[in-house]
């Protein structure tokens, strides 16, 4: 079996651990550092992903200073519409609504760090 567990790099790394327990439900997994400068493992109902502090030193960008991100991140939930309307509450910038699109009732997101987040599960059997 593999998984992919993506890190994102953001300025204020603790803060956006403390974001996305309260944004998506998270549960932290395993937590190093200190302060802000800390790496974190996330878990939201199975899909896991890291947290860490950006360093322009180590080619590590973060998005809000580069002025955007090189991708997404698809979170795949029961409810997209219950994690949207909880994620803006949280402090995210809805970049969509919810709506039906290509087989999937999907929204999107911007966090408070500039990663943007598709939140949605497909609507109909896989392809």
């Amino acid at each position: 079996m593999a998984t992919i567990q993506p890190q994102l790099w953001v300025n204020g790394a603790r803060t956006a651990v403390e974001f996305y327990t309260v944004a998506f439900g998270a549960r932290v997994l395993h937590l190093v550092g200190d302060g802000e400068d800390v790496v974190a493992q996330l878990d939201v109902d199975g899909a896991v992903f890291w947290v860490g502090s950006a360093d322009a030193a180590m080619g590590r960008a973060d998005p809000v200073a580069a002025g955007g991100t090189t991708g997404r991140v698809l979170l795949v939930v029961d409810d997209p519409d219950g994690l949207h309307r909880r994620a803006v509450a949280a402090g995210a910038r809805p970049s969509s609504p919810v709506a039906e699109e290509h087989g999937w009732r999907v929204g999107r997101v911007v966090d408070p760090f500039g990663h943007e987040w598709e939140l949605g599960r497909p609507t109909g059997p896989a392809r």
